[in-house]
């Protein structure tokens, strides 16, 4: 890999983790495209993927840095110092057990399914564009019936295991972590900017998580040469991704989601069209 290939792959994965459609899916055909996916090791590109995540990991606490700070701290003094019952306990504090108890599904499907995520099924195009189009129409449905009538302060208990169950598809190559949940957030009637932001709060634990595990693993893959390539991806991906969160928060002040189904449906289609 080049220096230009870290570069390229890293604004990559900046502009698409945050915008709903999939940064697997456009790395993956990146990386196929340059040759830089082995066959013989596709979890030497799974985790090459999970450690530039950081990046953009980096990229939400920053746009989100006065939530980072005021999320836990609320948490850890209603629950832990004053140990206030749920019911009665502040938005802050509530969000916080929301994010974390919609970050369990994830986790345990993600640990679940470790070995069959870091496979070579989850390389194929195959799978990338069928779910590139499955989870458009699903997305153009979910606009079709939303309300839009809740903001991210309505969220309940419930609504938070249904979109963390929504983030878990996420797995799946081509679905966009961003994708599913907003997805849900739309079937649940959040409104679009909304469900935007509890998404990318949502992210944060597992992408987090996620990235340290794979750093952690990846040790044994990385040569000396392939650590400064890895360091400019993981930036970049961290100054794309801070663009494209403003982008989409803005953006979907005032518009749908149309432009990004017919953009997964399109390259989809062109996906299925190249293996034919």
């Amino acid at each position: 890999m080049s220096i230009i290939e870290a570069i390229v792959l890293g604004i990559i994965q900046g502009l698409s983790e945050f915008i709903p459609i999939s940064s697997t899916a456009h790395l993956t055909i990146a990386g196929q495209l340059m040759n830089l996916i082995d066959p013989a090791h596709p979890e030497r590109w799974t985790s090459f993927i999970a450690i530039i995540q950081l990046g953009t990991l980096a990229s939400v606490g920053i746009y989100f840095r006065n939530e980072i700070v005021a999320l836990p701290k609320a948490f850890i003094m209603e629950n832990i110092i004053k140990k206030n019952k749920f019911s009665l306990q502040s938005y802050d504090s509530k969000l916080s057990w929301y994010i974390a108890i919609g970050t369990l599904p994830i986790v345990i499907i993600g640990l679940l399914f470790k070995d069959f995520i870091e496979g070579s099924f989850t390389k194929d195009l195959l799978t990338i564009a069928i779910s590139l189009i499955v989870l458009a129409v699903i997305l153009f449905f979910a606009e079709m019936v939303a309300t839009l009538k809740k903001d991210i302060k309505s969220l309940k208990l419930s609504d938070s295991i249904i979109i963390g169950l929504a983030q878990s598809v996420a797995l799946i190559p081509g679905s966009s972590r961003s994708g599913t949940t907003i997805t849900a957030g739309l079937f649940l009637g959040l409104n679009r900017e909304s469900a935007a932001k509890f998404s990318f709060l949502l992210s944060i634990p597992a992408v987090f998580a996620s990235g340290l595990l794979s750093a952690y693993q990846a040790i044994k893959y990385v040569n000396s040469s392939d650590v400064l390539n890895i360091i400019v991806a993981t930036a970049v991906s961290g100054i794309s991704g801070y663009f494209a969160i403003a982008f989409l928060i803005n953006y979907l002040k005032k518009h749908n989601t149309y432009l990004f189904i017919v953009y997964r449906i399109i390259l989809g289609i062109l996906i299925l069209l190249f293996l034919i």
